[in-house]
């Protein structure tokens, strides 16, 4: 069996680059190279030049070829421009599903059969098992590394070549092995933000790419009263404190963003609890049609721990997620993941959050 190994110049990666090797299989290690780190000014970045010479440094040290691939077409048409767009229309994206879905796990699906590669390998935690003829996507051993939010796009077909030698292990485990083998990235500090914005500067990123400053409004409540100036809803998301630069004489919250009228709506904190999920875009990992009425669990968000509900299909494959209990700031453009035990049933793209009336 060969394999092709996507490899970040990070610890992960490189752990799980040596324990395809320690199990026989053949192996070829790659990088994504997915925008101008340098350009963008994201010196902390998972894509710089130094992170494609870590992931080469290993590749040589487990003595496998190594290859560069250039992708920042495909990167800035399905991430870059969709981020962008999705902060325009006052939603808040997802970069990495949108990552996974359409370059790792579509393009690097390309590389591999033109590699005559069998199966690709990465450093994410999940599991992938096989029960009868089906393939399943659950959470990784390790709840605190878990990334399986972020993965639930597969396919049943994708899911059949690919790899995660991680899922089992926790992250001081990951570190001991890189330090067994003498990975000088062994201890690399991990990336916590958005690779292209490292800075967190979302709103800076967006008008550099479009070219255009953010256009001022009004911030009302929920009964429509003007209650100060934002700088752009592109500054804002759902459940934001922090920044509104107003002194309304007790904390206020994003609850909504009007798009039409270039309003950022402010409530409460209760204000910002649903019980009721739309999705759409959504994706169905087993392949079969979705079960109307399904007693699963589901998250809205990647740190937090699903709750119960039942699952209703719309048409135009979208679904509807009551939530047994409310859950708080429910933001479309975020993932909504449908969980059975340590199972990933699916997900899809909140549409919006019916809040709860008082």
């Amino acid at each position: 069996m060969k394999a092709l190994i996507a490899m970040s110049g990070g610890v992960d990666s490189s752990v799980a680059a040596a324990l395809t090797i320690e199990s026989g299989a053949e192996a070829v290690g790659c990088n994504m190279k997915l925008f101008d780190a340098e350009t963008e000014k994201t010196e902390r970045s998972c894509c710089s030049l130094d992170d494609v010479e870590d992931a080469r440094s290993v590749a040589y040290k487990l003595g496998m070829p190594f290859y560069v691939f250039n992708l920042k077409d495909e990167f800035k048409e399905k991430v870059i421009d969709h981020f962008t767009a999705c902060y325009l229309c006052g939603r808040t994206p997802n970069p990495c599903i949108d990552c996974n879905r359409y370059l790792k796990f579509s393009k690097l699906f390309d590389r591999m059969r033109e590699l005559n590669c069998d199966f690709i390998v990465t450093g994410h935690y999940a599991r992938i098992e096989k029960e009868g003829d089906r393939f399943l996507l659950k959470k990784a051993k390790d709840p605190a590394k878990d990334q399986s939010y972020v993965l639930f796009r597969f396919t049943q077909e994708e899911l059949s070549h690919v790899s995660f030698p991680l899922g089992n292990l926790s992250k001081p485990e990951v570190r001991a092995i890189a330090d067994s083998h003498g990975f000088y990235n062994a201890h690399k500090a991990e990336s916590q933000d958005i690779c292209f914005v490292p800075d967190g500067d979302y709103a800076g990123f967006v008008e550099r790419q479009t070219q255009k400053p953010s256009v001022p409004g009004n911030f009302t409540d929920l009964s429509g009263n003007v209650l100060g100036t934002h700088e752009g809803i592109i500054h804002y998301t759902i459940g934001q404190r922090k920044g509104l630069k107003l002194a309304l004489g007790k904390p206020v919250y994003v609850c909504g963003i009007d798009v039409s009228k270039n309003e950022v709506i402010l409530g409460d904190n209760e204000d910002l609890f649903s019980k009721t999920v739309i999705s759409e875009d959504n994706n169905w990992i087993s392949g079969d049609p979705i079960p109307n009425g399904l007693r699963c669990s589901a998250k809205v968000r990647y740190r937090m721990e699903e709750k119960p509900g039942t699952l209703y299909v719309l048409e135009n494959n979208r679904l509807r997620f009551e939530f047994d209990e409310p859950v708080r700031a429910v933001t479309p453009g975020q993932s909504v993941v449908f969980y059975d035990g340590d199972i990933v049933l699916g997900g899809g793209t909140i549409s919006e959050g019916l809040r709860v009336e008082k």
